[in-house]
């Protein structure tokens, strides 16, 4: 771990002299199905706040579906998790075409994507290519090029810059469609030339990768086509780091995070990344979304919960 703070250090340190210078296991095929839990209301004052929620490995859909009915999700974004894989997020899809929203994956967390990634195997783009080609899937994501190592997720460390992750965006400019990144801020500088190379490919920056909110206004202010997606952002704690969350007390949103979304109703999203591990801590990612989206005014919770995601999926041709 010494060597990731170590890394992040440099990092810091060289955005701040520039502003001074001008494995996964192989997924069973068939989702889990389970009896939906009890309606439960999100701890509020009022019924829950529609939204479209950005960022879902759908693993168990029967949950996931009972989720969007008692937390105001009238859409979601789905790609594959540990028990699913991109042919059956695509029948899920199929099953509810006006509540999910395919995305196509070929992550590297995957260990049978893993060794094309390590010799940047151009069948794999190829791969994506066919899926793409059907026009089922309206994203590309969730891609995990560079992901700290976390419980059941082997460490990913891909140059954002490599033939393959060039690829993956060049397939996205082909097919108009956005690309869900996770990318740490360690390898935020070659992030930043890659937006920069591809200006016109709309990328979402899953968990706007952890970053402090001075990076994260920077990487906003110099990149149009960049959505921060505030998934797990807004959990009252992070199993991985607890400056991760956006809460100063498990609850209120930092008033300085608050006036930056506030100042870019355009580039912010919201997402649960749920993987129905538990029902449990579902509902809380659930009924973090809500609570976020309680503080904001109203015109910028209609972007945020809505408005900008329908943006990205359904651009204006």
């Amino acid at each position: 771990m010494r060597g990731i703070w170590v890394a992040m250090a440099a990092v810091l340190a060289g955005f701040a002299a520039q502003a001074q210078a001008p494995d996964a296991q192989e997924p069973r095929r068939q989702l889990r199905r389970t009896s939906a839990a009890p309606a439960v209301q999100p701890d509020s004052d009022g019924p829950p706040i529609s939204f479209i929620d950005s960022h879902v490995h759908l693993n168990d859909e029967t949950m996931q579906l009972d989720l969007m009915r008692r937390f105001g999700a009238t859409r979601a974004v789905i790609f594959w998790g540990r028990a699913s894989d991109n042919e059956t997020i695509a029948e899920a899809a199929r099953r509810h075409p006006d509540l999910f929203i395919p995305f196509a994956s070929i992550s590297p967390e995957r260990s049978a994507f893993r060794s094309a990634w390590n010799t940047d195997d151009p069948s794999l783009l190829g791969r994506l290519d066919v899926l793409l080609a059907t026009g089922l899937y309206k994203g590309i994501g969730e891609i995990s090029a560079v992901h700290f190592p976390s419980p059941g997720l082997n460490e990913t460390d891909y140059d954002p810059l490599g033939p393959t992750m060039r690829g993956i965006l060049e397939l996205a400019r082909k097919y108009r469609v956005p690309v869900l990144v996770h990318i740490e801020l360690t390898r935020m500088r070659e992030l930043s030339a890659l937006l920069a190379a591809f200006p016109e490919v709309p990328v979402i920056w899953a968990h706007g990768g952890y970053t402090p909110l001075f990076l994260a206004r920077r990487m906003l202010e110099r990149h149009p086509n960049l959505t921060y997606e505030l998934s797990a952002r807004t959990w009252p704690r992070h199993p991985r780091a607890p400056d991760y969350t956006i809460l100063q007390d498990g609850r209120s949103v930092w008033p300085e995070w608050l006036q930056l979304i506030e100042a870019m109703p355009d580039r912010f999203i919201v997402g649960t990344d749920a993987s129905h591990r538990s029902q449990a801590s579902e509902t809380m990612k659930f009924e973090s979304v809500q609570n976020l989206l309680r503080q904001l005014s109203p015109a910028t919770r209609e972007r945020v919960a809505r408005g900008n995601l329908i943006d990205l999926i359904e651009p204006r041709r």
